[in-house]
């Protein structure tokens, strides 16, 4: 009997460490986060990398219910001002961003942007986590974000993450929508 309680034991903990393994060599390569994946803060010199990035990945995401780009690097320099752009770097290049901004206890966390080529990989949830640790370390007790009322997958990414629906703001003023559209605002403690 203590013979296969000791071959369940072993079956479970080889399970464990090779099946995240399994699951992630079923994605395309360039799908899958990489070891070589660097986070840092951006500086002033990558504001126009990071405004291509944004507005690529946006104009994909959002281009059903907007027109044009989403920011203009005068805008990304000044929020490189107000907060922080964390950055993810492969073999040098851009592959993703994610703006934070503390706001006393609280933090405010936008512009999630991921490469195309690197969606659906992990990528996004990297940064959100290296953003929410940035932002803890830093004495901050919650964690802000806005998502666009039209994209429903949106909602489910950020539930399962443990944020939770506080309110709505309304869209952009600047900004002329196709359709109806609003901010659903979401919060987490850190």
């Amino acid at each position: 009997m203590q013979h296969n309680a000791l071959e369940v034991f072993f079956e479970l903990l080889v399970w464990f460490y090779l099946s995240p393994k399994v699951r992630m060599t079923s994605q395309k390569p360039s799908q899958m986060p990489d070891s070589r994946v660097a986070i840092r803060l951006a500086q002033p010199a990558d504001a126009a990398k990071i405004t291509t990035l944004i507005n690529t990945a946006f104009h994909i995401a959002e281009g059903f219910f907007v027109d044009g780009p989403r920011l203009d690097q005068s805008e990304v320099e000044q929020k490189l001002r107000k907060g922080n752009f964390l950055l993810a770097e492969a073999d040098g290049k851009l592959n993703g961003c994610v703006y934070v901004e503390m706001r006393g206890e609280r933090s405010y966390l936008g512009l999630l942007s991921v490469n195309p080529d690197c969606q659906k990989g992990g990528l996004g949830s990297l940064l959100m986590s290296e953003a929410e640790e940035h932002c803890r370390r830093r004495g901050s007790q919650f964690m802000d974000i806005l998502i666009v009322s039209v994209r429903a997958e949106l909602s489910p990414f950020y539930q399962h993450r443990g944020y939770s629906k506080t309110g709505t703001t309304p869209f952009e003023e600047n900004v002329e929508p196709k359709m109806p559209v609003h901010f659903i605002n979401m919060s987490k403690p850190l």
